[in-house]
């Protein structure tokens, strides 16, 4: 009989956990989702061969653990158990993974860590054993938010905080501005791709990385206890880049007629993503066709609402976003964009871009439109390709990043 595991917690609604294991073993794993008051009935009566812990039991599951490993007791939480013999075993694999994400790269003079919960014991444990010095920036302890000026020389920033993650997309903890030794950052949260925190880093040329990596180490050392085979940690780096790929949107931007809406639902129909088409969603929502929106309300209105629609939009993962032409005329536009896209510049000769239907094309022509917005799409774009033919078009795309 096959063993069964799976992950506790309270709202796993967007949790990674089930793909991440499928793509590490063959054993069944599900989402058990438990409210506060059957937590410890499920304790005791699962019959689950292991499980993941995530927040807010991690402390609870320690205390009902019958065994606790050192590095869980010490960190003060469990994220795994293992039953055996109707007894609890607790570990903490959370350690493996901020180590993993760390690296070999530990000659930091000073880390900040921002956040005292679960996920932050598990930094400090790691940096301690690096012997890496740190200061733990809480809301109300001796170190907070309102003297971060005292560790302006903080090189390495850690964000063990839930401040920016889905759905409170785009919010920082911190400005890094206000720390100009900083030379790496580390977030803990993976959905968004890109918090805030990080698109600020890339833009301040500060190295950046999410918690993916973490996520999937964790889970790898997980499915080790659970298995005990040590390939699964073999196999994190792959495993990150899979789900990375899975993860990440694929926005078309370009000139008004050059094709993101074909080589979008040729791209969808290679791939099986969902497309969303900008324009399409925008007439639907206002209820009328964009040239009639911009005779109405003019073109300051239709920016307003394409904005709206976009920071909704890509808050959504592993879709494909065909972005309307004017798409680069607000640079908010481009963060929304970042936060969980590659952005994707598809080129078409000018002379071949047809303007029927297109109100600003007809009222500013195609050179003088292409010369205002040319340079902003290759600024915002992590990539380009020609299309000189949509089919053709989509199949390189789906090669090169899918």
């Amino acid at each position: 009989m096959s063993k069964r595991f799976g992950l506790l917690g309270k709202t796993l609604d967007h949790s990674f956990s089930p793909e991440i294991h499928r793509m590490l073993a063959d054993y069944e794993y599900q989402l058990y989702p438990v409210p506060e008051e059957q937590l410890a009935a499920f304790l005791k009566e699962t019959d689950l061969d292991g499980f993941n812990v995530t927040i807010p039991y991690k402390q609870t599951v320690l205390r009902a653990c019958d065994e606790v490993s050192e590095t869980a007791q010490h960190i003060g939480s469990v994220n795994t158990v293992i039953k055996r013999n109707g007894r609890l075993y607790g570990y903490n694999t959370d350690f493996y993974g901020f180590f993993h994400l760390l690296g070999s790269e530990s000659h930091y003079k000073k880390a900040l860590v921002l956040g005292s919960g679960g996920a932050s014991k598990a930094v400090q444990a790691v940096l301690e054993d690096s012997s890496i010095p740190f200061v733990v920036i809480s809301r109300t302890g001796e170190n907070n938010y309102t003297n971060l000026s005292l560790h302006r020389d903080a090189d390495l920033i850690v964000n063990a905080t839930p401040v920016g993650m889905y759905p409170e997309n785009g919010e920082a903890p911190i400005n890094l501005e206000d720390f100009p030794n900083c030379r790496r950052v580390l977030d803990l949260i993976y959905n968004p791709l890109k918090t805030a925190l990080i698109l600020q880093a890339e833009a301040l040329g500060i190295k950046a990385e999410n918690g993916l990596k973490m996520l999937v180490s964790q889970a790898a050392n997980a499915a080790q206890l659970f298995e005990h085979n040590i390939y699964y940690v073999n196999r994190i780096e792959e495993v990150t880049d899979c789900l990375f790929r899975q993860q990440r949107n694929i926005a078309l931007i370009g000139m008004p007629g050059c094709g993101k809406t074909t080589v979008g639902e040729k791209l969808a129909a290679l791939s099986g993503r969902s497309l969303f088409d900008c324009d399409r969603e925008l007439e639907k929502k206002l209820g009328m066709t964009i040239p009639e929106f911009f005779e109405k309300f003019g073109e300051a209105a239709f920016r307003k609402e394409e904005t709206k629609l976009l920071l909704s939009l890509s808050q959504k993962t592993g879709i494909i976003l065909s972005c309307g032409g004017g798409v680069v005329c607000r640079e908010q536009n481009r963060d929304a964009l970042k936060q969980n896209s590659i952005i994707v510049h598809l080129e078409r000769p000018i002379e071949v871009l047809p303007s029927n239907g297109r109100p600003v094309t007809l009222e500013r022509g195609l050179i003088a439109l292409a010369a205002e917005r040319m340079p902003k799409y290759r600024a915002w774009a992590d990539v380009s390709f020609l299309n000189d033919d949509a089919s053709n078009c989509a199949k390189t795309i789906q090669e090169a990043l899918l």
